[in-house]
C-alpha cells in the first residue's frame, strides 16, 4: 500500500526503499556506506538485478552510480522510471556537465549530483528526491478506508493547427475546460504559443506568472515550486500554465526545457493539454513527439487543407503515428462549396470531430468565458464535448468536481 511520505527527519522511518545500482562494487558500497547512518539501501548491479530483489516495492528513490551516465545506461534508467511516478531517481556522476544533466532529465531523472565526498551531500539529494514523492504521490487514506489504484501519469494532448485563425487556441481552452470539470484529477493547460499567447486572455485570466518562469527555475523545478506558478480558472478547477507576456521571451525556452515542465505536470494531472503556434519549431516537434493524442484543427478553405496537408506529411516524417491525430474540421457547416468529404479525400484522413460555425463562439472569447460554459446547449459547445470524450471515453461516467 502507498503511504503519505513525510518530510524526512530519519530514513529509516521513511515509507519507501532506498536502492544503491551500479556495476561496480567500490562505487556501491561507498555511496551505501555515505546513506549506512540513516537507511538501509539494497544494493544491486543492475535494473534488472534490483526488480529481481524487490519488484513491485512501491515507492522508491534509486540512486544510480556513474555507469549509468552513459547512452545505454541512461536508457534502461527511462525504461525503469516510465510511467512510475512511485519512483524518484538520483544520478550519480564523476563529473556533471550541461550536456549529461539535459540527457538525465529526458530520461526520467530528477537530481544529478557528482560524486559526494560526505554523506551529506547523498542525504540531501535523497531528501529532494523524497520531496517530490511526498508532491506526487497520493495521500494514505484514513483508517479503515482502503487505498485506491496509484494515479496514473497525465495523458499528454497537444493542439496543433498548420495555419494561424483556424480556431486552434478556442478548441484547446474549452477541451481543457470541460475534462478539468469531468476529471476527478487536476488537468492543466500549457500555453506554449511562445510568442502569441492567448490561453490566459480567453480565460479571463490575469496570471502572476508564466512559463517563462518555470524555465528560469528549470535547475531547481520540482512538483510544489511548479504548482505555485500555475493559475487556477475557478468556475472550472482548470490549472492553466500561461504563456510568456511578450515574443521577446520566446527565445529564452527551450525545447528540453518544456519536454522537463510536461514530465512534471504528468506525475499529478490526468490531462496536459498542450496549445501551440501554427506552425513547426523546436518546441512544437518535441511536444507533438511527447503527445498521446494530437487534434490536428483545420479550417474549411483551400490555403488551410493544403497546410494541413504538409503538416500530415511532416508528422510522418517524424514518425509520429497517424493513430495519434484526431483530425477537428472547425466550421464545418459554412457554406464555402467545399463539403467535408472533398476535405477528408483530400487529407486521405477521416474527421473525428465536426465543430459547427456559430456566432456564441466570438461573443465567448470576447467575455473571456469558454463557449461550453457561456452557451454549453450551443451546438458547437456539445460539438467540443464530444471531441473531449473522444480523449476521455470514461470521463462520462465521472461525477464533476
Amino acid at each position: 500500500m502507498l503511504t503519505n511520505l513525510q518530510p524526512i527527519d530519519d530514513l529509516h522511518a521513511a515509507s519507501f526503499t532506498v536502492a544503491v545500482i551500479d556495476d561496480d562494487p567500490k562505487i556501491r558500497t561507498r555511496l551505501a556506506m555515505q546513506l549506512g547512518d540513516v537507511a538501509r539501501p539494497l544494493s544491486c548491479p543492475s535494473v534488472e538485478a534490483l526488480l529481481d530483489k524487490s519488484p513491485g516495492s512501491g515507492p522508491m528513490v534509486a540512486i544510480f552510480g556513474p555507469s549509468f551516465s552513459g547512452g545505454p545506461g541512461l536508457a534502461s534508467v527511462s525504461d525503469f522510471v516510465r510511467d512510475r511516478p512511485d519512483i524518484e531517481a538520483v544520478l550519480v556522476v564523476e563529473e556533471l556537465s550541461t550536456q549529461i544533466l539535459q540527457q538525465a532529465i529526458r530520461s526520467g531523472i530528477s537530481d544529478v549530483i557528482t560524486v559526494p565526498t560526505d554523506a551529506s551531500q547523498l542525504v540531501e539529494a535523497v531528501e529532494r528526491a523524497a520531496a517530490n514523492l511526498n508532491a506526487t504521490l497520493p495521500a494514505a487514506p484514513p483508517p479503515g478506508v482502503p487505498a485506491g489504484p496509484p494515479a496514473n501519469v497525465a495523458q499528454i494532448v497537444t493542439v496543433f493547427s498548420t495555419k494561424g485563425g483556424a480556431g486552434k487556441s478556442v478548441v484547446a481552452t474549452n477541451v481543457a475546460v470541460t475534462l478539468a470539470r469531468q476529471s476527478d484529477r487536476p488537468v492543466c493547460l500549457v500555453d506554449c504559443d511562445l510568442q502569441f499567447a492567448d490561453d490566459a486572455v480567453m480565460l479571463k485570466l490575469v496570471p502572476q506568472h508564466t512559463i517563462v518562469d518555470a524555465v528560469a527555475a528549470i535547475s531547481r523545478l520540482d512538483v510544489p515550486l511548479l504548482r505555485s506558478l500555475l493559475i487556477t480558472h475557478e468556475p472550472s478547477g482548470l490549472l492553466v500554465l500561461a504563456g510568456p507576456t511578450e515574443p521577446a521571451f520566446a527565445d529564452q525556452i527551450g525545447a528540453d526545457d518544456v519536454v522537463r515542465i510536461i514530465e512534471l505536470l504528468r506525475t499529478f494531472c490526468s490531462y496536459v493539454i498542450i496549445d501551440t503556434p501554427s506552425h513547426f519549431t523546436e518546441v512544437v516537434i518535441r511536444v507533438l513527439e511527447e503527445s498521446d493524442d494530437i487534434i490536428l484543427v483545420a479550417g474549411m478553405d483551400v490555403p488551410n487543407i493544403k497546410n494541413v496537408k504538409l503538416g500530415l506529411q511532416t508528422l510522418r516524417l517524424l514518425n509520429v503515428p497517424t493513430a495519434k491525430v484526431k483530425l477537428v474540421l472547425n466550421r464545418a457547416n459554412s457554406k464555402v462549396k467545399i463539403d467535408v468529404g472533398e476535405v477528408e479525400r483530400a487529407l486521405q484522413l477521416r474527421a473525428d470531430s465536426l465543430i459547427p460555425s456559430d456566432i456564441a463562439v466570438p461573443q465567448s472569447v470576447n467575455k473571456g468565458v469558454p463557449v461550453v460554459l457561456d452557451a454549453a446547449k450551443s451546438g458547437v459547445a456539445r460539438a467540443l464535448t464530444q471531441l473531449s470524450e473522444l480523449l476521455a471515453p470514461a470521463s462520462a461516467s465521472r461525477g464533476r468536481r
